[in-house]
């Protein structure tokens, strides 16, 4: 009995293992079917090249031939004086717009540094009348005290 038991125990994980591998051998081909019938899905897409009129193809082309010599006009980010000379010799029609966001960081800045310049001044000018007048309250204390003692100095 005991062999018995042991030989239908060994017999059953071996069916049950053999269950396994196939199963997993089954899950394997039905990705892969999966995946090939995706692909062939895919494949089946055709995307259809958009159809632009002869008209539409004209407008577009002006319009990036306006920007084209807007752009080459442009003095963005270096201005260059010999070119804009260049350009006004060939009559050709300045820039649209300039930036002038770096003139005017510039000269706010240029206006800050002047209007601190100008309020330093102010305080050395009040500091230096301060001590002007320190000094003659100092001068005056002085000359009264050297009077006080004078005066005690007759009566004794």
């Amino acid at each position: 009995e005991e062999d018995l038991l042991n030989d239908v125990c060994r017999e059953v994980v071996e069916k049950w293992s053999e269950s396994q591998i196939v199963d997993a051998k089954e899950k394997k081909e039905d990705e892969i079917q999966a995946i090939a019938s995706m692909m062939e899905k895919q494949a089946k897409i055709v995307v259809k090249p958009k159809e632009i009129s002869q008209e539409e193809k004209q407008r577009k082309a002006a319009l990036l031939a306006q920007y084209a010599n807007v752009t080459d006009e442009e003095e963005y980010p270096f201005p260059d004086p010999v070119g804009t000379r260049a350009l006004s010799a060939l009559n050709m029609p300045p820039a649209l717009f300039r930036n002038t966001n770096v003139e005017d960081v510039l000269n706010a800045r240029k206006l800050e540094r002047e209007l601190l310049r100008d309020e330093f001044q102010k305080k050395k000018e009040q500091d230096k009348l301060q001590r002007e007048k320190d000094k003659l309250a100092k001068q005056e204390r002085k000359e009264k005290e050297k009077k006080r003692t004078q005066k005690g100095e007759r009566k004794r």
